[in-house]
């Protein structure tokens, strides 16, 4: 019976244990189709806060990219290099009542002094508890404060993966599976969008075709995995 036991739990740890390797690694057919890790599961080499030097208040731990809430440092954390045409896989998982987002199209410059001034945003958040969940179009998701996710996504405290996929000014949002955004940039559409929302007299907003992608410090409990990105 002991043995059986033993066995059983031999079992299980190393199926957890290759489960968790494969988190932050490409998959033979990831590679085959050329996309990159931006995190390597250890560190945060390739990424900075924006407008500084250094990863600030962000740790790598456990697998993930991680805001420590309690350090002094504030910012959201920066790719080190830009992107015109991206598919950007990543999973992220938010604490109750937190929010978050991840940022592209960003240009950084000390004239913008705010990731957001130049750069588009799909929504993270905790739908049921944030305090920024009154809008459809500011929920977990969704462009945020421009089109709202056909989707819901998973409650606080589990995982949730997404992908961004930009082409030629064409984007679409993907939410564990479900694709829940899409629109093209410059199109009247778009153009509609942007005189609805706070952006219309944000001169530099969505302006720049290449530019950083970011991972928002809203100052709530975060974390990123899988980050992934294949330039088309």
């Amino acid at each position: 019976m002991k043995k059986i036991l033993l066995s059983a739990i031999t079992f299980i740890a190393i199926s957890f244990s290759l489960s968790a390797q494969t988190f932050n690694k490409l998959t033979p057919k990831e590679k085959q189709d050329g996309y990159k890790l931006l995190f390597d599961g250890k560190s945060t080499d390739g990424w900075h806060v924006y407008l500084g030097t250094d990863a600030g208040a962000w740790r790598a731990k456990h697998g993930a990219l991680v805001l420590d809430t309690a350090a002094k440092e504030q910012g959201d954390l920066v790719t080190d290099k830009e992107y015109t045409n991206f598919e950007l896989k990543i999973d992220w998982k938010i604490a109750a009542g937190g929010n978050s987002g991840i940022i592209f199209g960003i240009h950084e410059d000390t004239t913008y002094h705010y990731t957001f001034l130049t750069g588009m945003e799909m929504q993270v958040l905790d739908d049921k508890l944030a305090e920024d969940n009154k809008q459809p179009n500011h929920l977990a998701g969704s462009l945020y404060d421009m089109i709202a996710p056909s989707h819901p996504a998973k409650p606080a405290g589990e995982w949730n993966s997404v992908i961004i996929r930009k082409l030629n000014g064409h984007l679409t949002f993907w939410l564990n599976g479900q694709k829940v955004v899409e629109t093209q940039m410059g199109s009247p559409e778009w153009k509609a969008l942007i005189q609805k929302s706070k952006f219309h007299n944000w001169p530099a907003f969505a302006t720049y075709p290449k530019g950083h992608i970011s991972l928002q410090d809203h100052g709530a409990e975060v974390e990123y995995r899988n980050i992934r990105i294949k330039q088309l």
